[in-house]
């Protein structure tokens, strides 16, 4: 597939920029792409949800599922604006404004924010993979945040991934992870074993058993 520019200063390596917001990503995936959908639940309360949020958003996902996040870029700011449906998978009449302004987590980490580029670095049996990746878009609205990456480089994977955590009318704290990813290669059977592997430890690194 044809690289397509983002609104930032980089170019990812897929087109469906955005396709992770998409309700009906599971049925219909760009050809050639796999798609995914993981939930997990990591309590309840506002308070939950509050210190979940400000590890999501300074990359506590990434650390805490084993990779370095090295080289980080704030990058342009521009993103991905995306579009928010409702339950039935219609676009809304009104979109939610998405918020601007620069937020840091307590220990003066900046906020994950579109644009943003980084390279994460994981070690193998034989030297570090490095994946480097632009962030297309983030969502911060009452009760629900995240955002969305994609690959920059040739590699042997290529797509998006997405973290969002809601703070549902149940008082509940969910974290889903969605991705829509191609592998190549011959060894493409044992990445997507990989990738599983890895969803998983993603899904623990914000529990409250195993993370925040």
């Amino acid at each position: 597939m044809t690289r397509r520019s983002t609104f930032t200063d980089q170019s990812v390596t897929y087109g469906a920029i955005g396709a992770t917001l998409a309700p009906d990503l599971l049925r219909y995936p760009p050809a050639g792409y796999r798609p995914a959908e993981d939930a997990v639940r990591l309590g309840s309360g506002a308070a939950r949800f509050e210190r979940a949020a400000e590890s999501l958003m300074t990359w506590g996902i990434q650390r805490g599922s084993g990779f370095e996040v090295s080289e980080v870029s704030a990058g342009t700011g521009a993103q991905y604006p995306g579009i928010v449906y409702d339950a039935g998978g219609a676009p809304l009449a009104e979109q939610p404004e998405q918020r601007a302004e620069e937020r840091f987590g307590a220990d003066g980490t900046p906020y994950i924010a579109s644009g943003m580029t980084a390279v994460l670095e994981r070690k193998r049996r034989f030297g570090v993979a490095k994946t480097p990746v632009l962030v297309v878009y983030v969502i911060d609205e009452p009760g629900r945040i995240g955002f969305a990456y994609g690959t920059t480089a040739d590699g042997p994977e290529s797509g998006e991934e997405s973290f969002i955590l809601e703070h549902r009318d149940d008082d509940t704290v969910w974290l889903t992870i969605r991705s829509l990813l191609a592998t190549s290669g011959v060894t493409a059977p044992r990445r997507r074993k990989r990738r599983r592997e890895l969803t998983k430890l993603e899904l623990r690194a914000l529990h409250p058993a195993g993370g925040v």
